[in-house]
């Protein structure tokens, strides 16, 4: 995917709302020191490219009764089954990410239960039968953080 050429002002607009997701527009507007209908134009902008992908409120998990956060690598039987078992993984509404990766797994999941015996049973029951040859869980104990790419970071600055 080749990497998309952004302005200062995307730069700018990318940092304050990555910084706080609920600012208004209008303090957006003012701060980049250009007007409220720019602001639209250009998050419609960053948002028709992909750059962002939508806002959204986080839910802490613990805080709703989701106590045991889970790491999954798991190998399938078939590897011509990938696209399958992503689809059946997407109706697993405990399984937050998924990722194909290198190394000694075909894919890696993040997974919520409300303890070890949900998550036991989720292996057991929802897993196991897509089709797996083995798997590997991580519990984790607690996240030390968590949080977005600095924006200017991870754009060029040289323009």
């Amino acid at each position: 995917m080749a990497k998309e050429k952004l302005d200062r002002l995307d730069k700018q607009i990318l940092k304050l709302i990555a910084a706080d997701a609920r600012i208004p527009f209008l303090e957006v507007a003012r701060v980049c020191d250009v007007s409220g209908a720019a602001i639209h134009q250009r998050i419609q902008k960053l948002t028709n490219i992909g750059i962002l992908r939508g806002s959204q409120f986080l839910i802490d998990p613990e805080k709703v009764g989701y106590e045991t956060c889970a790491f999954i690598g798991l190998n399938l039987k078939n590897p011509e089954d990938f696209d399958r078992v992503v689809e059946e993984l997407k109706n697993i509404p405990e399984v937050t990410e998924c990722h194909y990766t290198t190394g000694n797994f075909d894919m890696f999941i993040k997974i919520y239960a409300q303890n070890n015996h949900h998550l036991l049973t989720i292996i057991h029951d929802k897993l196991q039968p897509l089709g797996l040859s083995s798997s590997q869980t991580l519990i984790s104990f607690h996240s030390a953080f968590e949080r977005q790419l600095p924006v200017m970071d991870m754009v060029d600055l040289d323009d």
